[in-house]
């Protein structure tokens, strides 16, 4: 284990414990945070329970950038107390199944708690890495996250992994932190900053290049929420643009199988 996966599970975990008494000063239920406040419409979390709305601590709604159909098998990467998951549930419906990988175990009691509170059952919550998804290749239909996987330090390997378990033409939908622009080495190695979801965030350019990588197509990362250095606690000077950061909806789709070419059948597609 890693210091700065030790870091991580400190920070979560204590969050879960926050998010049982309401006193999280992170929350996704507006109580002001730049990062993670009015991500979710009352509509979506008037049915949820108050702790996994207290728990979100995320930079985005990803249940509402990618289109879940009934039926589909969706996996949320690092679903922290479940929101994201229990909203997909919904989604995808009795004949769908959504699951939740989390590493910390202290966000995965909670996301259980929450689960029975809410009375879903097409959910299950897996303890793991994101580095190491333990799921069959081609098993899902859809991946989310949400502002997880710049918490990563190998973050090739996330997007391997994510693109194994997709089926063939499964999609990519997740929010996460981008970078627009250089970023000095004292901010990069800040472990604070790092679990803060801020010094491991990739360039746009780089997500992109990553994704394509790893075998995904139709790539798009539209940034939607731009932050200011006092919104993410850096001074002025520190950086060579003040809106260095943003919040951006990530999207990519594994390719198809192939069709069959004549005579003789094409080989089917390989997972990478």
């Amino acid at each position: 284990m890693s210091m700065l996966q030790d870091a991580i599970k400190e920070k979560y975990g204590k969050a879960a414990g926050d998010a049982r008494t309401g006193s999280s000063c992170c929350s996704g239920g507006g109580r002001g945070d730049p990062i993670t406040s009015n991500l979710y419409s009352d509509g979506e979390t008037a049915t949820l329970p108050t702790e996994a709305v207290n728990a979100s601590l995320g930079c985005g709604n990803p249940t509402a950038l990618i289109d879940l159909k009934s039926g589909d098998t969706v996996l949320d990467l690092g679903s922290g107390g479940g929101i994201d998951v229990l909203l997909s549930a919904k989604r995808v419906g009795p004949t769908g199944k959504v699951y939740g990988l989390d590493m910390t175990d202290e966000m995965l009691a909670l996301a259980r708690e929450n689960q029975r509170k809410a009375g879903v059952t097409n959910v299950e919550f897996l303890k793991g890495e994101i580095e190491a998804i333990p799921l069959p290749d081609a098993s899902v239909d859809v991946i989310i996250s949400n502002c997880v996987i710049n918490l990563s330090a190998d973050k090739d390997r996330v997007l391997r992994e994510a693109f194994r378990v997709l089926k063939p033409g499964g999609r990519f939908g997740v929010s996460d932190v981008v970078v627009r622009g250089p970023v000095p080495d004292a901010i990069r190695h800040d472990v604070e900053l790092w679990i803060g979801c801020i010094a491991g965030a990739l360039e746009e350019s780089d997500y992109r290049h990553k994704l394509v990588t790893a075998g995904f197509e139709s790539v798009e990362i539209e940034p939607w929420r731009v932050y200011t250095v006092t919104d993410i606690g850096i001074q002025s000077d520190a950086l060579p643009r003040p809106d260095a950061f943003a919040s951006a909806f990530i999207r990519g789709t594994k390719p198809a199988a192939k069709s069959c070419c004549g005579p003789t059948c094409c080989a089917p597609y390989e997972t990478q």
